[in-house]
């Protein structure tokens, strides 16, 4: 018995550690995301947490294998699995779905990336989220404004959002992540992207969907 049940607190120690190191991914891009586009870290450590955190061991931790389907969250064990998970539903047809550390929409930024592969690649994920918040900030001069439009610019739904923000980083505030090697700027990847372009910002809405959707499909050029 005591055998059986040491051995089952070693194995809760060793998923509790590779648990803590997959959350470690996004918390890494974030912070290197944010070096190379010139952004606080302490907003993007936050907003990965907004958009795929949960509670693990008591702390709010983000995930890196994390898919937003209508409305509904799953969470996978690894970038495999979600790979597969999300090459079956566009097979299917589906394309209205958000994924990655920061939960880019796949129907209208997919464009923006290579392949699949490379939208939930986690340090593609992120400069393309810091590209985004950059272009709200230069827009409202305003980190927690910039954050708020980044989930809606719906005022009720922005605020909600800037809520918890403002939640979340006087808790990081209090305990951030170990800090990361200082990793030498790199230029931003040229970004030609549509609905990132000046001008473009304001038509966009939640998770990078498009608020007008007509102006959008314009945009697009579809």
């Amino acid at each position: 018995m005591l055998r059986a049940v040491l051995a089952m607190m070693a194995c809760l120690v060793s998923q509790a550690a590779a648990g803590t190191e997959t959350s470690r991914i996004c918390d890494d891009v974030a912070i290197r995301a944010a070096q190379q586009e010139l952004i606080p870290q302490n907003v993007m450590l936050a907003v990965t947490r907004l958009e795929t955190g949960r509670t693990y061991q008591g702390v709010v931790r983000p995930w890196p294998w994390t898919v937003n389907v209508a409305g509904v969250g799953r969470y996978f064990d690894s970038r495999e699995s979600l790979r597969a998970y999300l090459t079956k539903i566009t097979e299917e047809g589906s394309t209205n779905f958000d994924s990655g550390c920061f939960q880019i929409n796949y129907r209208w930024h997919g464009d923006a990336f290579a392949s699949l592969d490379e939208m939930i690649d986690p340090m593609a994920n992120a400069v393309y989220a810091a590209q985004f918040l950059r272009s709200l900030f230069e827009e409202t001069g305003d980190w927690t404004m910039a954050v708020g439009h980044y989930h809606s610019r719906t005022a009720v739904h922005a605020d909600r959002y800037k809520r918890k923000y403002a939640e979340l980083q006087r808790s990081l505030q209090a305990g951030l992540p170990e800090a990361l090697p200082v990793m030498p700027r790199r230029a931003p990847r040229e970004n030609t992207y549509a609905l990132l372009q000046p001008g473009a910002a304001p038509h966009v809405n939640g998770s990078l969907v498009p608020l007008d959707l007509q102006v959008a499909v314009s945009l697009l050029g579809q």
